[in-house]
Parts: structure tokens; C-alpha cells; sequence
């Protein structure tokens, strides 16, 4: 249960939808699977030929599981961002003996938490506590499934590389799940950042990240004017040369989480959110796809809006278009199985 008080005045979110913090095309994806017939029960049959009870097992022999006598600090942290993103079932965590800092939300029927030691030696408190919140809101949107059928796929795509065309159209898929749970972390970010409710901290997680501890030789506004250097990136081949380097990654990269976290946290939303104005769990059924699609591509012409890439510009037409149709695509689909 999380009936408990979190260790100061935190803003706590009855009945909060993972709507109200996810990234646009993370959400329009994740309202879009979800309003399948069916897809979750075909999703929760595909996670099963990854024995989850096997994967908890394995944790539970050879890492350390965090409770009221170890690791306590840890405990208290994820049972107050589950009091305050209001998630009824507090997720295990388990310590693992790993000098990268990470963290993981694994599992789909009851997903659990792992948490590398390389971690807990590089943050602080009010750091771990931004993380866990990222975890945590990873398990309410529901990405630990999602990223189970990912891994599927990688798997399915390395026994089917011997194959002249077959490895091909998994790689294209896993490259727009990839694109996709890029979208994830930053949705995840934001719940982090409610849970913590410390822009901070947050912020600090990214420099640590890519800079290690010593902040002490580290700027915040000079991270955030790397970022924006990054982003402009010289000429067409340079964005290409980006576009590339990201392909391979789960994750954005940190100027990236860090210019994303700040400008949500500054652009009006968080502080809509803190005031109480958000969308409610009770209307998820409600949702609807063909708007949260519209979000999405409206978000990414934003995006492309804001940037100086001037590779952005060349994609920008065609991007459109695939939005326009994804739309479509899903209209059909929702008026098929009304029918």
C-alpha cells in the first residue's frame, strides 16, 4: 500500500493519468496499441515467452531486494513517488553490484525495479529520488511491457539475419520502437520530475550522467548552451552524421534530457499539473487516438520549429506525410472494430 507521507511537503496527484506527463508521440503510441482490440492480451502472450518469474527469481538469488532493513532510504523513496503519482501497487526494487549507473523497470504483470550500484554511488538523495520517479512512471505508462516486445523482436531479428529480406523489416520496426522509447524516457523524465517536484536535482542527474560527480566543474547554463550547440549542429551532413549516432541508442542523449526536462518544466504544463489540472485515469477509455496522433506530429513540427539542424529541414515534408497517415491508418482501424 502507499498510504504513507512522503519526507517533506511534495504536491501529491490523485487519480493522475500517465497521460498528463507523457511525451506526445510516446502517449499518441501508447493511447493508439491501447485502444486494439486485443493487443494486450496478444502483447501480455509475447512478454510470456520471456519467463518473467524466471528474470524475478534470478534477482531475487543474486541481488540484494530493498525493504524496511535494507537499503530503507531506497525503500521510502519509491513508496512516496507511488503516494504521490498515486499508483496503488508499490513496484520491488532490487540492488544490483553494478558499477554502471542505471536503472531498469522490468516485468509486465507485476514490474519490479533494479537499481545498479554504480548509481547510488554517483547521485544524491533528491538525484535518486528524481530516478526512481522515472521508474516509476515508466511502469504506470506501461513501457515495461512495451519494451518487452522490443526485445522480442531483437531476438527474432538476430535468428532471422541469415535471411536476405527477413531481418530487414524487423530492423525497420525496431528502429521506430527505438524512436519511441527514446520519447519514453523523456515522458519518464517528467513523471521524475513530478515525484520529486525538484528541477534541480533532476537537471543534475543529466551533467552527472554525462560528466560524472564533480559538479563542482560543471555548469548548468553551460550544459544547456552545449545543448543548444548540439542542436544546431553545422551543416546537413552533421545532422545526417546525428541522425545516425542515434539510431543504436536506447536513450536521448544527455544535453538532450536536459534541455527537454527544462524547457517542460519552464513551458507552463508542470505548473498546471502542481495547480492540479490534469487528466484522470478514469478517463483513459476516453482518449482519443486520432487526437493524441494530431499532438504528436504537432509536437514534432514544434520540435522542428525550435531547432537549427538544418537536416531537420529536408525530413520535415516527409515526416508529415507519415503522420498524416498513421492517423488515417488508426481512424480506420478504431471504425472497423466499432462496427
Amino acid at each position: 500500500m502507499t498510504e504513507n507521507t512522503p519526507d517533506r511537503a511534495r504536491t501529491r496527484f490523485p487519480g493522475i493519468s500517465s497521460r498528463a506527463y507523457e511525451h506526445p508521440a510516446d502517449r499518441s503510441a501508447l493511447v493508439a496499441l491501447r485502444s486494439l482490440s486485443g493487443f494486450d492480451v496478444v502483447l501480455r502472450k509475447l512478454s510470456g515467452l520471456v519467463n518473467e518469474r524466471s528474470l524475478r527469481l534470478m534477482f531475487l538469488g543474486g541481488t540484494v531486494r530493498v525493504g524496511d532493513d535494507q537499503f530503507h532510504h531506497l525503500n521510502d523513496m519509491v513508496r512516496d513517488a507511488c503516494y504521490i503519482l498515486d499508483m496503488p501497487e508499490v513496484p520491488e526494487v532490487y540492488v544490483r553490484q553494478d558499477p554502471t549507473p542505471n536503472a531498469m523497470a522490468l516485468g509486465s504483470d507485476h514490474p519490479f525495479i533494479v537499481v545498479n550500484t554504480g548509481l547510488l554511488d554517483l547521485l544524491d538523495d533528491e538525484e535518486l529520488r528524481f530516478v526512481i520517479g522515472h521508474e516509476v512512471g515508466h511502469i504506470l505508462s506501461g513501457h515495461a511491457v512495451y519494451q518487452t516486445m522490443m526485445q522480442i523482436l531483437l531476438q527474432l531479428g538476430s535468428r532471422l539475419a541469415w535471411l536476405p529480406l527477413g531481418n530487414i523489416g524487423i530492423a525497420a520496426i525496431i528502429i521506430g520502437l527505438r524512436e519511441w522509447f527514446r520519447k519514453a524516457e523523456l515522458s519518464s523524465d517528467r513523471a521524475g520530475l513530478l515525484a520529486g517536484q525538484d528541477l534541480d536535482a533532476a537537471k543534475r542527474v543529466n551533467m552527472k550522467l554525462a560528466g560524472g560527480t564533480r559538479l563542482h566543474e560543471m555548469s548548468s547554463e553551460a550544459f544547456l548552451q552545449q545543448a543548444r550547440e548540439y542542436d544546431a549542429a553545422g551543416d546537413v551532413r552533421d545532422g545526417l552524421l546525428k541522425f545516425l549516432n542515434l539510431l543504436g541508442q536506447s536513450h536521448p542523449f544527455a544535453v538532450i534530457r536536459f534541455a527537454e526536462i527544462d524547457r517542460w518544466a519552464r513551458g507552463g504544463e508542470y505548473e498546471r499539473i502542481l495547480a492540479g489540472d490534469y487528466p484522470r485515469r478514469d478517463d483513459d477509455g476516453g482518449a482519443s487516438v486520432t487526437d493524441e496522433i494530431k499532438n504528436a506530429a504537432k509536437s514534432y513540427r514544434d520540435s522542428w520549429e525550435r531547432t537549427a539542424d538544418p537536416f531537420v529541414g529536408k525530413v520535415r515534408d516527409m515526416a508529415d506525410a507519415a503522420a498524416n497517415a498513421a492517423g488515417g491508418l488508426f481512424d480506420r482501424i478504431n471504425r472497423r472494430n466499432g462496427s
